[in-house]
């Protein structure tokens, strides 16, 4: 006899307020990017070390549902290529980074460095997430601006990966 209800192996489900449904349990993947888009927020604003983020940020509830080894490839690796994650955004944006909100900064650090460094992720779900945490965490229309310009930084990081896309017609 089984323990499992009869619904199976499946995640239980939730309405979403437009009537859609959505899995009750985030991936850990999804997880450890929450967790990471808080750590370099502590990183922009306290301009808090990133080993002192970590410790942090490690004992805060739910982290242990998270994918420690994406966290960690998000919060360091972010860190320590900021220069050159601003040096790929900047061109896509219309203001200056201090008039970007650091939630938004964040996001567009982690999509950046997923594009480039995440090639087991597909693009449009690199995409997806980052607008979605620009959605929950971010300021009223920020998760449009993320959109945009992760939209232009896709063609250029994974160039095979959106004209495959194109050439599908998926775009």
């Amino acid at each position: 006899m089984s323990d499992t209800p009869s619904t199976g192996n499946k995640a239980p489900r939730k309405t979403a307020s437009n009537g859609a449904t959505k899995s009750a349990a985030k991936s850990g993947r999804s997880r450890a990017r929450e967790f990471a888009l808080q750590g370099l927020y502590q990183f922009l604003v306290g301009q808090n070390e990133a080993a002192d983020i970590d410790v942090f940020t490690r004992d805060l509830s739910g982290f242990h549902k998270s994918d420690s080894v994406h966290y960690d490839a998000l919060l360091y690796g972010c860190i320590e290529q900021r220069e050159i994650l601003d040096s790929l955004i900047e061109p896509l944006l219309d203001r200056k980074f201090d008039e970007i909100s650091p939630i938004e900064h964040a996001v567009m650090w982690m999509g950046a460095y997923e594009f480039q460094h995440c090639i087991d992720v597909p693009w449009r779900v690199v995409l997806n997430e980052y607008i979605e945490l620009a959605k929950s965490f971010g300021g009223t229309d920020g998760h449009k601006y993320v959109n945009g310009v992760l939209n232009g930084l896709a063609p250029k990081l994974r160039a095979l990966e959106v004209e495959a896309d194109r050439a599908k017609g998926k775009l």
